[in-house]
């Protein structure tokens, strides 16, 4: 198998006229793009870095981060990406932790950068004008060169991690091959065809955005850099450059509809929407299909250890499924008090979702972390963590986390379904679904509510019940109080965080903006 380098170079071969890499004004051709990443291979040679060593980048969605991570693919240097707005002791766990011999970042990052003890142990790379750099990452510039591949399909590509709701976050070290065969399968999954154009928007150091910009050059396509997510300029650029496919978490999908340029956008170009990272509530995916009306609509199932675990191609027709096993997977639903994977649940009941790590797309394990291998791997299968159920039809349905599941009375309740039901209700703008202590029931059901502008007038807690109580959902799992709050937090790739609303951590409405805290029971 190819690794990335060479992956790289069928394009610029193919198709050295066609533009590769778009960042407001700046446009490179496959050929000039080559040559770039070829001076900063260059660069970080002359910089000391060697095959194996780890590179940390802290920077936002720019074209110098996507020239970094490919370099890297060349150089057989591993990139390792951090969330651009880490703090001090971040950096300092992921330097240490790494064991990276350099550090690249902005001057949006200088402050945390400052904070870093250990960013004073590494060779220090800066991107524009920062405080502290020894190397001026552009100066590697004055000298484009040819690209020389280095590596091989057996070496490590990149170090992703993970987001670290809990704990310390954890290294998920991935192979060129890897990398490579999940690329190929978002390819063919999404029915990506020749010259496709995406926004460059989902982070570079989460695996969405990675797999967007890899797959984006297997076709000769063109990758339009978003630096950090803006309503506005992801619309114009939609429009600028003809965007055809957008791949994005339900939170970017929300921002883009609400903003009030996008009736006057044309988007017609579009053609597919794919989204993953969290689950899309049935109302968002009524209003997208509406709004775009897509030839394809995928749910991607997936994390940053196994890229794709399943794919659903029919979004609206099916919606909460996230499908079957993607092209590279397999996938089993086990009892979820066991570590065996070979005790699979019945369909229609609720376990973990566990995955083949003999497949194409799979990790090893963590990075020195056998604390978290032993709790994850077993029998050669990955434990998500996740909790899910297979139809009748073979399909599968997520319903949570195992650390999500509320226990109510004895009975346990996936928030996702609750979330669902209340997302259909015309005043609700965002939801999500938490269990709060409760001495009786161990757990009450609390549903953190988000209105439309405008809308408190229109719901309320018993208005929002009595929606529950009309629907599908079983008498149980309807919530016991209602908090109105002006935003659900989320983490910056939009996933919702419980814990912070377990923990109080939120902005409630007052009752003098309609929005009373109290349900019915």
């Amino acid at each position: 198998m190819f690794d990335l380098g060479r992956t790289l170079l069928q394009s610029v071969e193919r198709s050295p006229g066609r533009t590769a890499i778009v960042d407001g004004a700046r446009r490179f051709s496959y050929a000039q793009w080559a040559r770039t990443v070829g001076a900063v291979q260059a660069g970080l040679a002359a910089s000391g870095l060697r095959p194996g060593d780890h590179l940390l980048v802290v920077l936002q969605n720019r074209w110098e981060m996507a020239a970094l991570h490919w370099a890297c693919q060349f150089a057989g240097i591993v990139v390792t990406p951090l969330n651009w707005r880490a703090k001090g002791d971040e950096i300092d766990y992921c330097l240490a932790d790494s064991g990276a011999r350099a550090l690249v970042w902005e001057a949006v990052v200088d402050a945390a950068v400052a904070q870093s003890q250990q960013a004073r142990t590494v060779l220090r790379i800066g991107v524009g004008p920062v405080a502290g750099a020894q190397i001026q990452f552009e100066d590697w510039l004055a000298a484009p060169a040819e690209p020389t591949p280095v590596a091989g399909a057996e070496d490590l590509s990149l170090m992703l991690y993970t987001s670290g709701t809990t704990g310390k976050p954890k290294g998920v070290p991935r192979r060129h091959r890897v990398e490579r065969a999940a690329a190929l399968a978002h390819v063919a999954q999404n029915r990506y065809g020749d010259g496709e154009c995406t926004l460059g928007v989902m982070p570079l150091y989460h695996t969405m955005g990675v797999r967007s910009l890899l797959a984006l050059a297997l076709v000769d396509g063109r990758f339009v850099c978003i630096p950090r997510f803006d309503a506005q300029q992801a619309l114009a650029a939609i429009e600028g450059e003809g965007v055809t496919h957008l791949y994005l978490v339900p939170t970017l999908y929300h921002d883009l509809l609400a903003h009030p340029q996008f009736a006057a956008t044309d988007v017609g170009s579009v053609r597919k929407l794919g989204f993953a990272g969290a689950p899309m509530h049935d109302a968002l995916l009524q209003r997208l299909d509406k709004a775009f009306r897509p030839e394809l609509f995928v749910n991607h199932y997936g994390s940053s250890e196994v890229y794709t675990f399943s794919i659903n191609q029919r979004a609206v027709t099916k919606p909460g499924s996230a499908g079957r096993a993607g092209l590279n997977t397999r996938l089993r639903v086990v009892k979820l008090d066991s570590t065996d994977p070979g005790r699979v649940v019945a369909a229609g009941e609720e376990g973990q979702i566990v995955a083949d790590l003999a497949g194409d797309e799979a990790f090893e394990g963590y990075h020195r972390r056998p604390d978290a291998n032993a709790k994850s791997l077993h029998g050669g299968w990955y434990f998500t963590g996740d909790m899910g159920y297979v139809d009748a039809e073979g399909d599968l349905f997520v319903t949570g986390r195992v650390d999500d599941m509320i226990i109510s009375g004895g009975e346990n309740i996936a928030p996702v379904d609750i979330e669902s039901v209340l997302s259909l209700h015309p005043a609700v703008d965002e939801v999500a679904v938490a269990g709060l202590p409760d001495p009786r029931w161990g757990q009450r059901v609390v549903a953190f509510v988000k209105l439309h502008a405008n809308a408190a007038a229109d719901a309320d807690a018993a208005t929002l019940d009595a929606h529950c109580r009309s629907s599908d959902l079983v008498n149980f799992k309807r919530p016991r109080d209602y908090v109105f709050v002006r935003e659900i937090p989320k983490s910056p790739v939009g996933k919702v965080l419980r814990r912070k609303l377990q923990a109080g951590e939120y902005e409630a409405l007052s009752p003098s903006q309609g929005s009373p805290s109290q349900g019915t029971s």
